[in-house]
């Protein structure tokens, strides 16, 4: 069910534009508008589900698995030790997931760990879009090597295997 008005639902449908770097049957992955850092990707399902709570099990797993796949490609490109993965909803009721290269310790932090009793937060600044582009661009390429990587690590294989005589189940 998709209710109207909902901004993700409009993003996934195509209504609205972004800069997707990925996509499956379940889900699309893009750039987020206000990113923490470049490369800062959102990932949700084409379906409307406003909590993470209420994915269904396989659509949340499907969601962490596409997230380790553009993990992957983005350690690469921002050459960074980890990426931050987490499940979000505090500003539209429609799960998803934000992807994050983690260039400092604190570009995913709690408010717990501030000692400050008074933080002043600011919005993200909006790169532009030929910026957001050329940044998508890049996380498909990433992708696509690192696909092909896959394949061509699944053909050793499987020719290793033949010349041992040994059939692949």
């Amino acid at each position: 069910m998709r209710p109207d008005g909902c901004l993700f639902c409009a993003i996934t449908a195509g209504q609205v534009p972004s800069h997707r770097v990925a996509e499956t049957e379940n889900l699309v992955a893009f750039l987020d508008i206000a990113p923490v850092r470049p490369g800062h990707v959102q990932i949700m399902p084409r379906t409307h589900h406003p909590y993470f709570e209420e994915l269904p099990p396989e659509l949340a797993a499907e969601t962490i698995q596409f997230g380790q796949r553009l993990a992957v490609a983005l350690k690469r490109i921002y050459g960074v030790p980890k990426v931050a993965f987490m499940f979000t909803g505090s500003d539209i009721a429609h799960a998803h997931a934000h992807l994050i290269p983690m260039v400092r310790s604190d570009d995913v932090t709690s408010r717990r760990y501030i000692a400050e009793e008074v933080v002043t937060y600011r919005d993200c600044p909006r790169p532009p879009a030929a910026e957001q582009e050329e940044t998508a661009r890049r996380i498909r390429e990433a992708l696509n090597q690192a696909l092909g990587f896959a394949i061509l690590a699944m053909a050793v294989v499987h020719v290793v295997y033949l010349s041992a005589g040994t059939p692949l189940a």
